[in-house]
């Protein structure tokens, strides 16, 4: 169902997040997030989803040939991974009370320790 361009839906990732992959050919593995595609919901994560693409010849490479590369992967078959325990949890966002005001943040729902710096 398409969404409305000025509506986003939250994310319980973000860039650099440690994750575990839960379901796919990669299932069980774990990598660093790369980037987040929000609009299309998936992420694209360090070493997992290989795939062979076929590169030209150019200027910098002026070889081309076969190069492996990490393709996108939907973001419901991704957990977060707890810092505190190492295994895989849900994500809770939280209100913290600062001198601004307050801001929200993502927290482990295993542990309750928070994610966001």
């Amino acid at each position: 169902m398409p969404r409305k361009k000025n509506k986003r839906k939250k994310l319980h990732v973000k860039k650099g997040d440690e994750v575990k992959v839960i379901a796919g050919n990669d299932k069980g593995r774990e990598g660093r997030i790369l980037a987040v595609f929000p609009d299309k919901e998936r992420v694209l994560v360090e070493g997992i989803n290989m795939r062979v693409h076929h590169d030209q010849p150019t200027q910098e490479n002026p070889e081309g040939g076969r190069i492996e590369r990490e393709v996108s992967i939907h973001i419901s078959n991704v957990m977060v991974i707890d810092p505190s325990t190492g295994e895989p949890t849900r994500i809770g966002r939280k209100r913290i009370e600062e001198d601004s005001g307050g801001r929200w943040v993502r927290y482990a729902k295993k542990s309750g320790e928070i994610l966001d710096n």
